[in-house]
């Protein structure tokens, strides 16, 4: 069986890296494609600057400054090391992921599946790229959870078990195409929000991984979206959100012992055939 040709598109997160760096070991990549955020308009500009924007990317920063302390990130991911690619030599660095350099690239490439993690939200005629389509791996369970900070929101909401990841299909929605898998991770005492994220991402780099293998033997992989969920948005969560959350996590997850679960989804004999 031969690799399928991949195409990534990532942040630059030690997140990130790590899916990258399996999905390379999985399919044969031939470009890592990654946003530097360096374009500005005008009109992005004056966004940025609304007080309201401005007030909420301040607190985000300074509570990130206070987690992030440390790096604990790169740590959990690449305890070994330094946060890196394997292969380096394959990344091409754009301002946006909707650069029109990106969907010049794609179609100079032919991928048979482009794999998405991390980047902003991708539109137009990008979205028609890739044999296979276009697959993203999403930090919450789709479609209960679709849009920003989904782990936080599980736990908000008082449902540890719904923490986890969604690997589907890309279409013109947030998160709303076709289900590939559910990734949950294992839920135990004494866990924290990035911890619970982060062991949800390495899990689904393995099923991610599984997920380009077995496309590359022919399996139908995909079914739509039992419904729309609830998106949320960075706006949503404040303050207030996250103090409640804190006095109330340890007595949530206290003598909790959730193991790690993956639920995939494959299209029937009659569902392919409907196709």
């Amino acid at each position: 069986m031969s690799k399928l040709r991949l195409m990534i598109l990532c942040g630059r997160s030690a997140r990130h890296l790590h899916v990258a760096n399996r999905l390379c070991q999985a399919g044969d990549a031939v470009a890592i494609v990654q946003e530097t955020g360096t374009e500005w308009n005008l009109r992005k500009t004056l966004r940025k600057l609304r007080p309201d924007n401005l007030a909420r990317k301040a607190w985000r920063w300074l509570r990130d400054r206070r987690r992030y302390t440390g790096n604990p990130e790169a740590k959990f991911f690449f305890p070994g090391g330094n946060p890196r690619l394997d292969r380096p030599e394959l990344v091409r660095e754009v301002p946006h992921i909707n650069h029109p350099d990106v969907l010049k690239l794609a179609r100079e490439l032919k991928p048979d599946l482009i794999c998405v993690f991390g980047t902003s939200l991708i539109r137009g005629e990008l979205l028609k790229e890739g044999r296979l389509g276009i697959v993203n791996l999403h930090g919450g369970l789709s479609p209960e959870y679709r849009g920003a900070d989904c782990t936080f929101w599980a736990l908000y909401n008082g449902e540890p078990e719904k923490v986890g990841c969604t690997l589907h299909y890309i279409d013109a929605g947030i998160d709303t195409g076709r289900l590939i898998a559910h990734v949950s991770p294992e839920v135990k005492a004494g866990d924290s929000e990035l911890v619970l994220f982060w062991r949800a991402v390495r899990d689904s780099a393995e099923v991610y991984a599984e997920a380009v293998e077995r496309l590359g033997r022919g399996e139908s992989l995909g079914v739509a979206q039992p419904g729309k969920g609830r998106l949320y948005q960075v706006k949503d969560r404040g303050l207030a959100h996250e103090r409640s959350l804190a006095r109330r996590l340890p007595d949530m997850l206290a003598g909790l012992a959730l193991p790690r679960r993956v639920e995939w989804f494959a299209r029937t004999a009659v569902q392919e055939k409907r196709a």
